[in-house]
Protein backbone atom coordinates (compact mmCIF):
# COMPACT_ATOMS: atom_id res chain seq x y z
CA UNK A 1 0.00 0.00 0.00
CA UNK A 2 1.37 3.27 -1.24
CA UNK A 3 1.90 6.49 1.71
CA UNK A 4 -0.89 9.04 1.27
CA UNK A 5 -0.54 12.49 3.41
CA UNK A 6 -2.68 11.70 6.47
CA UNK A 7 -2.08 8.05 7.08
CA UNK A 8 -1.20 7.54 10.40
CA UNK A 9 1.75 5.06 9.40
CA UNK A 10 4.73 4.50 11.63
CA UNK A 11 8.07 5.63 10.07
CA UNK A 12 11.03 3.48 9.78
CA UNK A 13 14.12 4.43 11.56
CA UNK A 14 16.01 5.43 8.18
CA UNK A 15 12.64 7.12 7.53
CA UNK A 16 12.72 9.16 10.44
CA UNK A 17 16.32 10.10 9.72
CA UNK A 18 15.10 10.98 6.14
CA UNK A 19 12.69 13.47 7.93
CA UNK A 20 15.24 15.05 9.95
CA UNK A 21 17.48 15.27 6.92
CA UNK A 22 14.46 16.92 5.27
CA UNK A 23 13.79 19.16 7.72
CA UNK A 24 17.63 20.53 7.68
CA UNK A 25 17.15 21.30 4.11
CA UNK A 26 13.62 22.76 4.56
CA UNK A 27 15.46 25.47 7.24
CA UNK A 28 18.26 26.70 5.39
CA UNK A 29 15.38 27.74 2.89
CA UNK A 30 13.61 29.37 5.52
CA UNK A 31 16.20 30.96 6.84
CA UNK A 32 17.60 32.05 3.29
CA UNK A 33 13.83 33.76 3.03
CA UNK A 34 14.23 35.30 5.87
CA UNK A 35 17.68 37.22 5.27
CA UNK A 36 15.42 38.76 1.85
CA UNK A 37 12.58 39.40 4.32
CA UNK A 38 14.91 41.10 6.61
CA UNK A 39 16.29 43.33 3.68
CA UNK A 40 13.29 44.18 2.54
CA UNK A 41 11.98 45.25 5.40
CA UNK A 42 14.68 47.25 7.10
CA UNK A 43 17.70 47.52 4.55
CA UNK A 44 16.22 47.55 1.63
CA UNK A 45 18.74 50.98 0.46
CA UNK A 46 21.22 49.67 1.62
CA UNK A 47 21.55 45.90 0.72
CA UNK A 48 19.25 45.54 -2.34
CA UNK A 49 22.26 43.96 -3.93
CA UNK A 50 22.07 41.28 -1.71
CA UNK A 51 18.57 39.89 -3.18
CA UNK A 52 19.52 38.01 -6.35
CA UNK A 53 22.49 36.17 -5.04
CA UNK A 54 19.70 35.55 -2.13
CA UNK A 55 17.26 34.51 -4.48
CA UNK A 56 19.81 31.88 -6.20
CA UNK A 57 20.51 30.51 -3.19
CA UNK A 58 17.09 30.11 -2.29
CA UNK A 59 16.00 28.77 -5.63
CA UNK A 60 19.13 25.93 -5.56
CA UNK A 61 18.00 25.42 -1.47
CA UNK A 62 14.62 24.67 -3.15
CA UNK A 63 16.30 22.31 -5.54
CA UNK A 64 17.67 19.94 -3.14
CA UNK A 65 14.59 20.38 -0.94
CA UNK A 66 12.49 19.06 -4.20
CA UNK A 67 14.62 16.50 -5.09
CA UNK A 68 15.05 14.80 -1.56
CA UNK A 69 11.03 14.48 -1.29
CA UNK A 70 11.41 12.70 -5.22
CA UNK A 71 13.91 10.62 -3.81
CA UNK A 72 11.86 10.37 -0.27
CA UNK A 73 7.87 10.48 -1.35
CA UNK A 74 6.44 9.78 1.93
CA UNK A 75 7.88 12.86 3.06
CA UNK A 76 5.97 15.11 0.54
Amino acid sequence: MDYKQGENMELTADQKEAKKELAKFKRKVVELAGEVHDIVEDRIWTDYVKLGALSEEITLAMKEVLDFQEQHPYLK
